[in-house]
Formats: C-alpha cells, structure tokens, sequence
C-alpha cells in the first residue's frame, strides 16, 4: 500500500535551484533576460522640474482674413475725419467770408468753414491728423491775432500785384499748420490758384522715381509722378477757377493744343500721362505768370521746410547724396521764396517749420534765429552786437540753405494765444459739448498757464482731451 505522503511530494512544486529559469522550459538561464529593479526615488517615471511632460501639437495658424490691399495701411494711416455727430452743434457759428476775414469783431471767436471750401482743403491735403478736426461737428478754425495779420497781408498783396514771402515757425503745437490753413482758405475764398506741397517729406525721401532733367547747370532732377499728383490736387481744388482761362500763350509740347483749350484741359493731360508732367506744369506756369491775359494771383505752400533744408535721400548716378534744392519742384518754390523770382500778378509764397517731424537741420535753424534777432531787437542792440547769433565752429553749415533765407522774407514766430483768445476757444469747447466746466476767469487763467502761455496744442489737450501736462 502506498503512503499519502509520497503522492504529497509528487503534487507539491519543487523549488526553483536557479532563480532565472522556468519549470519545463529549455532556454538556458544564462540567455534569459535579466530582471528589471524597480526604480524608486528620482529614477521613477514622475516628470522633472521644470520639464514639459505634456507634449501637444500645435496646429498652424490659419489665416481666415485677405491681406490688406496696397496702400490700405497709409490710408487708414493719413485718413482725416473732420465731423463728430456725437458734438453738439454750435449755435450762431458764422462761417468764414471775404466780409468777415479782417474784421477784429471776430477776434477770439471759431469760425466755421464753408462745405465747398472744405472740399478744396480736402483736395490740396491742407488738414492733417493729430490736429482734432474729428472732435467737434463740423471744421472750424480759431480767428486770433495772426490770421488777422495775414488776410490784411494778402489782400493788400492782391491789391498792389506784390509778392508776399513768409515763413511761420515756433514751437510744437503753436498753429503752424493750422495758420497756413487759414491762409490757403483766404486765398481759395478770393479766387487764388493754390498750390501747395502738403508735406515736404514726401519729395525727399526717395519715394518716388526720379530722372534727370537736361540741358540744367547744375543737374536737376524732375519727379514725374509726384508731378502728376500734384496736378491732380491743383484741378480738384482750383477747378472753378481755371474752367474760366483759356490757353493764351504757345507752348513747344509732344501734344497738340488747341486755342481755345482752358488752363483745366491742359491740366489734364498731365494727371494721365505722367511722362508729360513736367511739361505741363512748366506750361500751366507760364500761363498763370502770363501778363498777357488777365491772370488771378498764386499762393505757394509748403509745410515741413527744413526736410527741403539738406541732402534728400535720393543719389545721383555717382552715388552722391542729391541736395534737396537740386529737385526740380523745391528749386522752384526755394526760387520764388528766396527773391529770387516774383509774381506779376501778385499772390504769396508761404512756408512754415515743423517741430513735431523734422531732421536736425542747423542751417535753417541758424538763418532763421539771426533773421529773427534782428528784425525783433532793438536798433542799439542791433548796433552794438557783432553777430546775433555765433556759429558753431564743429558745425559745417550748408551755404546754399543760408543764401535761401534772404532779409526780405517776412520771418513769424508763432507764439501761445492770448488769455481772451484762449477763452473764447475753451467756450466753442463747451458749447460742442467737449468741455463740461464753467468758464470763468479762474478757470481760463489755470489751463492757459497749464498749456505753457496759451499754446494751441497743450491747450486743446489740457481742456478737451484732459491730459494732465
């Protein structure tokens, strides 16, 4: 009889004589794959510091909109709003006239701008962003002392057939801009032919394309396009006015011209063919000079003078820096601005500085402050001071710009408003709804004293924007 004990032994698992085998298995225990240790501590499988455990792919940016098309940004950039609907609409605001524009009743007091003459500043580009035209209802420009002064100028310019030649400067936010916007109102009100360069940077800055002009001592180079543009801009703004003159004088030109064409046909054959540009502007030119015919007088503007004060950006095939009076449009106003050559039939040539985008230059600088010493001095200063103003010796100074700044030109030094003129301002902002406090003699004396002695700009923004300076 068998014991229970043996079929014990033979239904027990013997042990394992070598820790890397199986039971029934053939593989040899030295070909078995070794035993892995558990990792503890900071061999486990937590992630690091500082390590990105979570990896996602990112999906590529998908362009759901069209790309602004050429141009789109520089006119977003340049685009002029001059209405608010939100302002109030001011009661009794006159608007501007040949009758009103040299009255001292209106002094200190905003008068409004025509519709019609709106749409010629819009097409001569006179109004210019940053100057809070999109504050109010409609335009309306200040009447202060100096707008007095110029429409008294250019109607006695009108009248004698002279020349009147002047540059506005001052500091940033005096009015510049906005008194050669007065000036250009003036003139389109009495029938002026205006032409003017809005911004002086764009001749300079080797934007458009250029090309030499020949048979010229010393080379001066013509910009076609910006020709062409600027014949547009004269056409929009001045189109009544040339309608009405017919071509007197026989021009040498690639196209046929009829006699009985008018200054606003020849005009257009410029703005579509910008090869002929030039031509047509030199032609337009000697028509409006023209003694022959009954001519209207011209008025020249240009705002930003000292960009037209140095070299331009532009080279010559010698890879030389262009100087700026060698382009043939800005040796054309440097000429009728400096003296050089007058208007028979009268008008006005006018300029004014920019202090908010201007390059350095000292030669305009330096001309403009000897001008102004000695026309504001008194005659024993003036006597006993050998010079009004030193040059710099480690300053090389360009003799063509100092020669451009001539004694006979009428230099204005822009300066802060006057406390009734800053008061009947801060009353044409309350009464548009843009100011919302009492205005009393305490409150015109702490934001005219605020605004650096009445300047426009720190005004407008002390009263309107309610910047604490």
């Amino acid at each position: 009889m068998t014991s229970r004990s043996c079929w014990r032994c033979l239904l027990r698992r013997p042990p394992s004589i070598y820790p890397g085998s199986r039971l029934f298995s053939t593989t040899h225990v030295f070909l078995a794959s070794p035993i892995k240790a558990k990792k503890t501590g900071q061999d486990s499988n937590a992630p690091r510091k500082g390590a990105k455990s979570l990896r996602i792919r990112k999906k590529g940016v998908q362009n759901s909109g069209k790309p602004p098309a050429p141009g789109e940004r520089k006119a977003i950039r340049k685009r002029i709003v001059l209405s608010n609907t939100n302002a109030l609409e001011v009661r009794g605001m006159q608007d501007l006239s040949n009758e009103n524009m040299t009255d001292e009743k209106v002094r200190g007091t905003v008068i409004g701008l025509p519709g019609p003459l709106v749409g010629q500043l819009r097409a001569l580009e006179a109004f210019r962003t940053g100057q809070g035209w999109g504050l109010f209802r409609r335009p309306g420009v200040l009447i202060r002392e100096d707008s007095l002064e110029i429409a008294k100028a250019l109607e006695g310019s009108e009248n004698e057939k002279k020349t009147l030649r002047r540059i506005y400067t001052g500091e940033r936010g005096s009015g510049k801009s906005v008194i050669l916007l007065q000036a250009i109102s003036i003139a389109l009100l009495r029938d002026w032919v205006v032409i003017t360069i809005p911004e002086a940077q764009d001749i300079t800055n080797a934007h458009t394309e250029y090309a030499p002009l020949s048979s010229t001592t010393p080379i001066q180079y013509v910009q076609r396009l910006y020709t062409s543009s600027l014949l547009s801009r004269i056409s929009k703004a001045n189109s009544a006015v040339l309608s009405n003159l017919a071509v007197s004088l026989t021009h040498k030109l690639p196209i046929s011209i009829r006699p009985d064409y008018s200054l606003s046909e020849l005009v257009d054959f410029g703005i579509r063919d910008p090869d002929l540009a030039w031509l047509i502007f030199q032609a337009l030119w000697n028509e409006l000079t023209s003694t022959a015919a009954a001519r209207p007088p011209i008025m020249l503007t240009l705002d930003g003078l000292g960009q037209i004060m140095r070299d331009s950006q532009y080279r010559s095939p010698a890879f030389q820096p262009i100087h700026a009076h060698d382009l043939a449009i800005v040796r054309h106003f440097v000429d009728y601005l400096s003296g050089v050559r007058s208007l028979p039939n009268g008008g006005a040539v006018i300029a004014a500085t920019s202090a908010s985008s201007t390059p350095a230059t000292p030669s305009l600088a330096l001309a403009l402050s000897q001008h102004l010493h000695l026309t504001n001095a008194s005659p024993q200063q003036t006597l006993t001071s050998k010079k009004p103003t030193q040059r710099n010796p480690f300053v090389a100074y360009d003799e063509r710009v100092l020669q451009s700044i001539t004694p006979e030109l009428d230099v204005v030094e822009l300066k802060g408003l006057s406390r009734e003129e800053a008061r009947g301002l801060m009353e044409y902002y309350a009464a548009s709804g843009m100011l919302r406090h009492k205005i009393d003699e305490h409150f015109v004396t702490e934001k005219w004293t605020i605004a650096g002695g009445g300047v426009v700009g720190e005004l407008e923004r002390a009263a309107v924007m309610g910047v604490t300076i």
